[in-house]
């Protein structure tokens, strides 16, 4: 198909569609696996470095990370999805007011942030499920990351538009930087110089900056818009839109966050009556949830490559288009969470052993969390590219509602009521009953948007054909 007047000049809506999903998704998944890095590198650094208590320390600060993501997602995600619809209906001036309007938010969410954690930090730790001897590590963790909240934010809300603009490869770069810069001073810091915690605290937001700074470099230098001070001036109706098209990824991460605290406090509570303690279920899980992330990183990197194509194309009513960009996330996506799942199963304490050494018993609960908890990972992939792709295509309630169904609907609620009858195996039986209802949702919700596609497609080929007789 030749490009029209409106795409000429975007490959969006031309180009071949796994093309542009391997384009767009790998720079996606190399970011978020960047994300997730700078999580496990300090995991592993401070596993071997500082021990037991270091892991179980950052797994307790992991809400306020989650939350970083979240507010970053909500407004980048939010921003970019308003953008690529704009940019596909021809509206440059609305795309360039959407970009604006994000990065002054992301700024002042980011402020607001750094100052609630400073302000409320030890009885915030304490809620997130410290226990005294966790405590004096995550202040310490937690007292110096929280400089480096502003950073994040702008930096993994800006990649998204840096995306949704057309460059893959320079949202990339941006994380990736970072990334490299906070692996190199993890050991200089932690075991050179013998810094423990801060060490690890300083190289996260060394790099943090540095990859802000790229990012804000690209801000002068957007392809398809030209941004101006009107652009930055907030907008009410823009806002909103931004807010409800962001959503979807936002309420994701803000239900990871709720599920984590819940869930400290469960395995702190529980483990406590169990002959594991308190601490060996809060590090295990803790780490867990770090490798778990590598493979959401790489589902998410992918949904998320998708939101441009699928929105430009959506803009332009090309839906043919969008449903095979949709498809093709969800097979891949499904594919290598078949692959997740073999590692999860066949390798849980190899996995672990890469995080420091423990008792017999912190790694015989740690194989017995990472095989039944994780069970059904490979049912994972669908829920992070449905409710994704409901966001690209501007049905934003869809989008949330699909984005809470795992964490909130059902896995909360299990891990609240199974360790009643259960103890702490009740949290591990939680996970696979989640995952499989909240996949039999998002199947049935999808199936029915890819008929209204079909139907939405014919109507067009039934008029371009009845223009084609008139006219002949």
């Amino acid at each position: 198909m030749k490009p029209t007047s409106i795409d000429a000049d975007n490959p969006l809506g031309y180009q071949k569609e796994s093309k542009l999903l391997i384009n767009f998704a790998i720079p996606c998944i190399i970011s978020m696996l960047v994300t997730a890095l700078y999580n496990i590198v300090d995991q592993i650094f401070i596993g071997q470095g500082v021990g037991m208590l270091g892991n179980a320390a950052t797994n307790i600060a992991f809400p306020l990370s989650t939350t970083c993501t979240a507010i970053s997602l909500l407004l980048g995600i939010g921003g970019a999805s308003n953008f690529s619809l704009e940019l596909g209906a021809g509206n440059d001036k609305k795309a360039s007011k959407s970009a604006g309007n994000a990065m002054m938010l992301m700024a002042v969410f980011g402020l607001s942030l750094f100052i609630i954690v400073v302000l409320f930090l030890t009885p915030m730790l304490k809620f997130f499920g410290a226990t005294e001897d966790v405590l004096p590590y995550a202040q310490t963790y937690t007292r110096i990351t929280s400089i480096g909240f502003p950073f994040l934010i702008a930096n993994t809300g800006i990649s998204k538009l840096i995306l949704a603009d057309g460059s893959p490869r320079y949202s990339m770069t941006s994380m990736l930087v970072g990334a490299i810069v906070n692996t190199i001073l993890d050991p200089i810091l932690i075991f050179v110089f013998d810094m423990g915690m801060a060490g690890a605290a300083i190289a996260t937001i060394t790099g943090q900056i540095i990859s802000f700074c790229i990012s804000l470099r690209y801000v002068f230098h957007f392809k398809h818009i030209r941004l101006t001070k009107d652009s930055f001036r907030l907008d009410l109706r823009h806002c909103q839109k931004i807010f409800a098209l962001g959503a979807s990824a936002c309420f994701n991460q803000i239900a990871m966050t709720i599920v984590q605290i819940v869930m400290n406090n469960t395995l702190s509570h529980y483990g406590a009556l169990s002959s594991y303690g308190s601490e060996i279920p809060l590090a295990c899980a803790g780490i867990i949830a770090k490798v778990n992330m590598v493979f959401m990183a790489i589902v998410i990197g992918i949904s998320q490559g998708t939101q441009p194509i699928v929105g430009f194309n959506y803009g332009a009513r090309k839906y043919g288009r969008v449903k095979k960009t949709f498809l093709l996330a969800v097979g891949t996506a499904t594919a290598l969470s078949f692959v997740a799942f073999l590692c999860f199963q066949l390798f849980p304490r190899q996995i672990i052993s890469i995080f420091g050494q423990g008792s017999d018993m912190y790694f015989t609960f740690a194989e017995r969390y990472f095989k039944i908890y994780m069970f059904l990972t490979l049912a994972n992939g669908i829920q992070p590219v449905s409710s994704n792709f409901f966001t690209s295509i501007g049905k934003s309630r869809l989008g949330v509602f699909m984005s809470l169904t795992r964490q909130i609907i059902f896995l909360l609620p299990l891990i609240v009521i199974f360790p009643l009858f259960m103890g702490i195996d009740g949290v591990m039986y939680a996970g696979p009953i989640a995952d499989a209802a909240a996949a039999v949702v998002c199947v049935f919700f999808s199936v029915r948007e890819m008929k209204e596609l079909n139907a939405k497609q014919k109507e067009i080929s039934g008029g371009s054909g009845a223009a084609a007789t008139i006219a002949g």
